[in-house]
């Protein structure tokens, strides 16, 4: 089994309109180990968000492609790699993507279930218990604070126990205080999992945090050392 768990490869995203062409990525070429941690950073508009959708495979290039625990994800088809995301991949995004009608806790449990898992109830429990959050399981998204929601956002993410998560300015919405709680338990998280965790962001503070920093400039790698 390689070590390696996410390979970019030679990764170029263009898209063409009534104005021409605009260069989003380009020769994006980069490996991550498994369990590694990193920051995806750069300035707005430099490609940093285009990039985590196409290791996530919502998005797809213009050209070269990029493997997932040694998986090529664009030689599958939509409906495999949805197959792929839901079985290796958790997703956290700034703007909490929890669904409003659904409790805190049938917000986690809904990846289990459609995973069939028979202990989704008990597992989504113990993992709202784990974020501190086991007072708050009847609750709907609209009565929790904005670092309670990300709270039960990272139970979702986590509780399918996934090889690869993928954060999107996950404090991005959140104060300065809360936003630190919410970063230091998704690292506790990720240790305690030994996920490969790639976050886009622009917090230098949070940056230093990863093991590695892949920096993107007007589209270009910059530096992943």
């Amino acid at each position: 089994m390689s070590d390696v768990m996410i390979s970019v490869e030679h990764v170029f995203k263009s898209v063409t309109d009534s104005t021409g062409t605009l260069e989003i990525l380009r020769d994006i070429d980069f490996r991550l180990n498994r369990g590694e941690t990193a920051a995806i950073v750069g300035a707005s508009g430099s490609g940093k968000s285009t990039l985590l959708s196409i290791i996530a495979g919502l998005d797809t290039p213009s050209s070269g492609t990029v493997h997932i625990d040694g998986v090529n994800l664009f030689a599958l088809d939509e409906d495999q790699r949805a197959a792929l995301r839901a079985d290796k991949v958790g997703f956290v995004f700034q703007s909490f993507q929890l669904l409003g009608n659904l409790t805190a806790l049938e917000n986690v449990m809904l990846p289990l279930e459609l995973a069939g898992r028979r202990d989704a109830r008990a597992a989504a429990v113990h993992m709202l218990e784990r974020v501190g959050l086991g007072e708050r399981l009847g609750h709907y998204p609209k009565v929790l604070s904005g670092g309670e929601q990300q709270r039960v956002a990272l139970a979702r993410a986590f509780v399918v126990k996934p090889a690869v998560l993928l954060a999107d300015e996950p404090t991005g919405s959140l104060d300065f205080a809360t936003g630190g709680r919410i970063m230091e338990l998704m690292f506790e998280l990720n240790a305690e999992q030994g996920t490969t965790l790639v976050l886009v962001t622009h917090d230098r503070d949070i940056a230093s945090q990863c093991q590695r920093r892949v920096t993107i400039e007007a589209g270009r790698l910059a530096s992943a050392p």
